[in-house]
């Protein structure tokens, strides 16, 4: 027989513990239980966005369980004006399009390095104006551009004219669209592909 006493891990109380160590006067811990995850909506609306400093590409698709559709997609032009109006016209006609829209969730591109310090300031300040135009309370999800394009072509190295065709093809769009819109649509269209993942584990 051991000469040491032993006691179980079962017996401990996590609510007893003080940084690591047991309280004063506590006796015994026990292990709680995790909260279940919220499981994601089946049906939801999702913004796209491809922030830029002139040109701001949007795509508004609806998921219902594992299809989605096409519903609106442009660009907010504001090349040509100052840096400052730029940030405004984006916040301003971003605002509008999310209360005309009402997106459930939005996603938006990640920043990418650029070697040009001066663009790279620019995006993220075009980014930082698009993102404060997003209300409370809905979320935001990020995806790298490599992301976006693995999940929609099946390549991280594919060009834009790669996603266009494809966002065309599941999408069923025969109108020409800007790079910038097609981006916008290929990011929504990678959220709604990551979110059904999400609700097939969550079964």
């Amino acid at each position: 027989m051991s000469r040491y006493r032993t006691r179980s891990w079962r017996a401990l109380d996590v609510g007893t513990l003080v940084e690591g160590r047991l309280a004063p006067g506590a006796s015994s811990v026990r292990v709680a239980e995790p909260k279940p995850r919220p499981k994601p909506a089946l049906n939801v609306r999702i913004l796209g966005l491809d922030p830029g400093s002139r040109r701001t590409g949007f795509g508004v698709i609806e998921c219902r369980g594992a299809d989605y559709t096409h519903v609106a997609h442009g660009c907010i032009a504001v090349a040509g004006l100052e840096l400052a109006d730029r940030l405004r016209r984006i916040f301003e006609a971003l605002t509008g399009l999310i209360a005309e829209h009402g997106p459930g969730e939005i996603a938006v591109e990640r920043v990418f390095v650029n070697r040009n310090v001066e663009s790279a300031l620019k995006l993220g300040q075009a980014r930082g104006a698009a993102l404060c135009a997003i209300p409370e309370g809905v979320p935001v999800f990020e995806y790298a551009p490599r992301a976006i394009k693995l999940a929609l072509v099946g390549s991280g190295g594919a060009d834009k004219t790669q996603v266009g065709h494809m966002i065309k093809t599941l999408l069923q769009l025969n109108e020409k669209m800007s790079p910038d819109a097609s981006d916008a649509l290929a990011i929504a269209v990678c959220h709604a592909h990551t979110r059904r993942l999400h609700q097939l584990a969550s079964r």
